[in-house]
């Protein structure tokens, strides 16, 4: 994978290869503190926003495609807790111009999410134009 922009090394982000899958890890650190015990929102919203475009990156597998945000709905369900936080995402639609990405965060039990992202892309293709 290619070195992270300055963001997600300021999470301290790493990956983790999981039977072809991707996930991301954000660990607990000073950074991504928000009230006193907690993880700040824009922290796990962040670390959704990674999980997604990494997931869409991968499934396009082509540099020439540029991808643009154009909805992005974050659901926060609990707090974050001062432990590694776990993201990954799933490609809900792959269309010609658009993508719909889903992505989940959670610290111990994936199926206990603390956050979820639904962002939708505009795709632009080199050979669309």
């Amino acid at each position: 994978m290619k070195t992270l922009p300055p963001y997600a090394q300021l999470l301290q982000l790493r990956t983790e290869d999981r039977d072809g899958s991707l996930r991301f890890v954000m660990p607990f650190n000073d950074d991504v503190v928000g009230r006193p015990g907690f993880l700040h929102g824009g922290a796990i919203a962040g670390l959704l926003e990674f999980a997604a475009f990494t997931a869409l990156t991968r499934a396009l597998d082509d540099e020439a495609v540029t991808m643009k945000p154009i909805t992005v709905t974050v659901d926060y369900m609990r707090g974050g807790t001062p432990r590694d936080t776990f993201a990954d995402a799933v490609i809900e639609r792959l269309g010609k111009r658009m993508a719909n990405v889903e992505a989940f965060a959670w610290q111990g039990e994936r199926d206990k999410p603390i956050a979820s992202a639904r962002i939708n892309f505009l795709l632009d293709r080199p050979s669309s134009r």
